[in-house]
């Protein structure tokens, strides 16, 4: 008998599913919402998203030469946005961002945006699950993922995967929504997720049950505290915990020694 099927399954927002069973429900819902999950990102929070993100790559400090694996990259926003930083002036393809997410729809939207800002090196797109990255060993300089955790089957099985492709030295780091907030804003945090967001996701996508997922999965996710002492335990060290708009989501920084 298989572990998942002793525990009762894994979450998949609300419901309790086999692990073989999560893996596709979360490609199917990506693939579905991928020509509008961009503009929803805007909508939900306002477009505080691109300010999380780009502090995300200031804190990253990507540098010439290095090479960036972004999990769950989806549309290609951290990527993207690293790459300038990544190119040199003597060697302008020397640096290279792969973005890894197991939704085609999603990295066919990426690799559109790309184009229509003129990207034609130095960018790839991949389609491969994060628990099982077709990536060597000790070959990549800095990992990253921005709210792609929550959607993996195994959450140690990811972190293992991120230890494993990093460089001795590389350098990883996550942007994550954190499950619970400032205990005064709680209730109305609570109304905006659970009422305004799935609403928001039916107008804007077609799909309600989405969203409804979306909010599930960040409230299920490990606590801000858990997490990083799963990092820990996953061999990753120096752990930092970054708080972004009262602790609405933040930064987990960690390297590979």
């Amino acid at each position: 008998m298989s572990e998942d099927e002793t525990s009762g399954g894994v979450d998949f927002g609300a419901r309790r599913v086999s692990e073989r069973e999560k893996a596709s429900l979360v490609r199917a819902l990506f693939d579905n919402v991928a020509p509008r999950y961009d503009l929803m990102n805007d909508l939900m929070s306002g477009g505080t998203h691109r300010w999380w993100k780009a502090e995300m790559v200031a804190w990253l400090n990507p540098r010439p030469g290095q090479l960036l694996l972004d999990v769950g990259g989806g549309t290609g926003d951290i990527g993207l946005r690293a790459l300038p930083r990544l190119a040199s002036p003597e060697a302008p393809t020397s640096g290279r961002v792969v973005v890894c997410d197991t939704s085609e729809q999603m990295l066919a939207i990426g690799r559109a945006r790309a184009l229509d800002q003129g990207v034609l090196t130095g960018i790839e797109w991949v389609c491969a699950d994060a628990e099982r990255l077709p990536t060597a060993d000790r070959s990549v300089d800095l990992y990253t993922v921005a709210f792609g955790l929550r959607n993996v089957t195994r959450l140690d099985a990811a972190l293992a995967e991120a230890r494993r492709v990093l460089k001795p030295g590389g350098r990883f780091l996550c942007l994550e929504f954190a499950p619970e907030i400032t205990p005064l804003l709680q209730p109305l945090y609570d109304l905006y997720s659970f009422q305004f967001v799935p609403l928001l996701g039916q107008i804007v996508t077609g799909d309600r049950k989405a969203y409804a997922y979306l909010v599930e999965s960040i409230r299920r996710f490990p606590r801000q505290s858990e997490l990083a002492e799963m990092i820990a335990r996953a061999g990753l060290d120096q752990v930092r915990l970054r708080n972004l708009t009262g602790g609405v989501a933040a930064l987990f920084s960690a390297w590979r020694i």
